[in-house]
């Protein structure tokens, strides 16, 4: 990763280990604007570094910054610039899609009401909005978490496994969105995926091997 871009998130000497497995030491890298593709192999630690990024699994050691607000230092309104949801949570079951949606404007105050409709319906969720999550399938769930992440207006978006369960149309209304999204120049989107994804373009790999 080189960083010389504008960086929306930096991360310097993140270091982070399960006992007996080490996953990350000293590890540093510039997000910058755009999709940024964290790939690797299982076991390699790409959901473990978007929850390190997301402030959702503490570091032993190393800081996180974006746009000047440092995850040490200010805890909230780091995460209130971040958006990230565990796609296998079952913290939200309970809540419809539009419930769920509609919790999420005290976390992210941009988030944008008005494209609902339009991503609902390119991603087939519009007849599953008013029904419960624990009632969706594994692939509808991850549509309702990618729905509100492209609305959310978050600087940093955390995507794991984005397209795992999604059918060919969603996959392809995904991939548009993306495309779409990175032009804006103070967002960025961290995809953790074994492989590139088809068709998107992306400002920046983060490889943590096979």
């Amino acid at each position: 990763m080189t960083l010389d871009q504008a960086a929306i998130l930096q991360a310097t000497n993140l270091t982070f280990h399960y006992p007996g497995q080490e996953l990350f030491s000293n590890w540093s890298a510039a997000i910058p604007a755009g999709v940024t593709l964290v790939r690797g192999g299982d076991g390699r630690g790409k959901s473990s570094l978007l929850r390190l990024l997301a402030g959702d699994l503490a570091a032993q050691g190393g800081q996180l910054e974006i746009k000047g607000v440092r995850l040490d230092e200010q805890p909230e309104a780091y995460r209130r610039q971040v958006f990230w949801v565990d796609p296998r949570s079952e913290a939200f079951d309970q809540m419809t899609a539009r419930e769920y949606f509609a919790s999420l404007h005290g976390a992210y105050p941009g988030f944008d009401d008005t494209q609902l409709p339009a991503l609902a319906e390119g991603l087939s969720l519009t007849l599953h909005l008013d029904k419960k999550l624990y009632m969706l399938s594994t692939g509808s769930k991850r549509k309702v978490w990618l729905a509100a992440a492209f609305a959310a207006g978050a600087a940093i978006n955390l995507l794991d496994d984005a397209f795992a369960g999604l059918d060919k149309a969603s996959i392809n209304f995904v991939v548009k969105m993306l495309n779409q999204l990175a032009g804006d120049p103070g967002r960025a989107w961290v995809i953790a995926l074994y492989e590139a994804p088809e068709g998107v373009g992306l400002a920046a790999v983060v490889d943590l091997g096979d």
